[in-house]
């Protein structure tokens, strides 16, 4: 299908709508889950671009236009899951679901590994060159976000709807303080 060129690559997948952009959030933080989106744009969408270039307000206006406006699915991989068999396989088993969802479409997955999942290509910053791809950022990165914000309402000495379970010094300091909670990784290494 697509050439491994960037120039090339990009050309051959803009002419090419129906593949599935996937990208991930939360594979470094040390509590919450990982979640992986895969997207396929119905139409173009004005502003789109890697979640982590965007502010929380763009980022959180896109997630709506992205939902309303393309065939989507997100799949989350609790804290649990990723200690128990480990953040690659919790990733692979994300990819199998997408692809299950997509069944017969094209896959482009942001990165260089495709956790050992046949017939899904990869590009190393996707969530920078490609729309369907930096749709997936923007929804992996809103869910997850929403979902810390909700573990911050029943674990609030924590501070996640602050730092989203990344390893800040505050984050660590208060894991020092009260201990680990229910959706922190405890195979982490504190």
């Amino acid at each position: 299908m697509a050439q491994k060129t960037d120039s090339l690559f990009k050309v051959d997948i803009d002419c090419y709508k129906e593949y599935c952009g996937i990208d991930e959030a939360g594979r470094g933080p040390i509590a919450g889950p990982l979640v992986v989106a895969g997207v396929i744009l119905k139409k173009d969408i004005e502003g789109l671009d890697d979640s982590k270039k965007l502010t929380q307000k763009r980022r959180e206006n896109l997630y709506e236009v992205i939902k309303t406006n393309s065939d989507w699915f997100i799949y989350e991989i609790d804290s649990l899951t990723i200690d128990n068999i480990g953040l690659s396989k919790s990733i692979k088993e994300a990819l199998v679901a997408i692809k299950n969802n997509f069944e017969g479409s094209e896959f482009i997955f942001d990165g260089n590994t495709t956790f050992g999942v046949s017939n899904i290509e990869t590009l190393v910053k996707a969530d920078q060159k490609l729309e369907n791809v930096k749709a997936a950022s923007i929804l992996a990165k809103v869910y997850r976000d929403y979902k810390m914000i909700d573990f911050a309402k029943q674990y609030p000495q924590y501070g996640f709807e602050k730092h989203k379970g990344y390893g800040t010094k505050a984050h660590i300091e208060a894991v020092k303080k009260y201990g680990l909670s229910p959706i922190h990784r405890q195979s982490f290494n504190f």
